[in-house]
């Protein structure tokens, strides 16, 4: 798909403060002029809150982690043809909270389904659409957890997991920004969300002008 306008995508575990980080950029890009649609996966359509009621809140859901996959997938799959393709054909700027990489680093790292097996199925459902920059907040699961619970959090069904579960997102996640280091760029999730945020900054004006170029 041919477009003049990119699609940002943010990805971290709970308690990195990535809701914050979207919120900020969200505002940061639409004082500046741009127009600008904020979404979330999973849960960006009607259909897919029932896909995450179901894949994040039923705590007795014994799902397989090819069904987990699929459910996600799925969502995907129509979250990107009602919401995603449409705001950028419409000339918006998207950021998208958590995509592709969160299946490759969930389902592939910690569940043990064959990454590249799950980026072909990621392509599938998403028509062979790929974020332009996705920003990754790095922080080591124990101390995200501390931060989760000083702040009184829920977890969901995956939250919940174990911290060597989520050690291996982590590690997931820290491969794929080896191997795509121009476009997966990954931020210290420790420092103060106003340096969080300063670097997130940076990269998306980068990436701003090398659009308008």
């Amino acid at each position: 798909m041919k477009r003049d306008v990119p699609f940002i995508t943010f990805e971290g575990g709970d308690g990195v403060g990535k809701s914050t980080l979207i919120d900020k950029i969200y505002q940061y890009l639409t004082s500046c002029g741009n127009n600008v649609f904020q979404t979330r996966a999973p849960g960006g359509t009607e259909i897919g809150k029932e896909i995450r009621n179901l894949v994040l809140h039923k705590h007795d859901a014994r799902l397989s982690t090819r069904c987990e996959l699929l459910l996600f997938l799925a969502d995907r799959a129509q979250h990107v043809e009602e919401k995603i393709i449409p705001a950028l054909g419409e000339g918006k700027l998207v950021l998208c909270d958590r995509f592709n990489d969160s299946s490759v680093a969930y389902q592939g790292g910690a569940r043990g389904l064959t990454p590249e097996v799950v980026r072909d199925l990621c392509h599938f459902a998403c028509n062979g659409l790929q974020p332009d920059l996705t920003l990754y907040l790095d922080l080591d699961p124990e101390i995200a957890f501390e931060r989760v619970k000083k702040a009184g959090m829920t977890k969901d069904r995956i939250e919940s997991e174990t911290l060597a579960f989520h050690q291996k997102i982590r590690a997931a996640f820290q491969q794929i920004a080896k191997e795509e280091p121009q476009r997966f760029i990954l931020l210290d999730a420790s420092q103060t969300p106003e340096e969080v945020y300063s670097q997130a900054k940076e990269k998306i004006d980068a990436l701003l002008q090398i659009n308008r170029k």
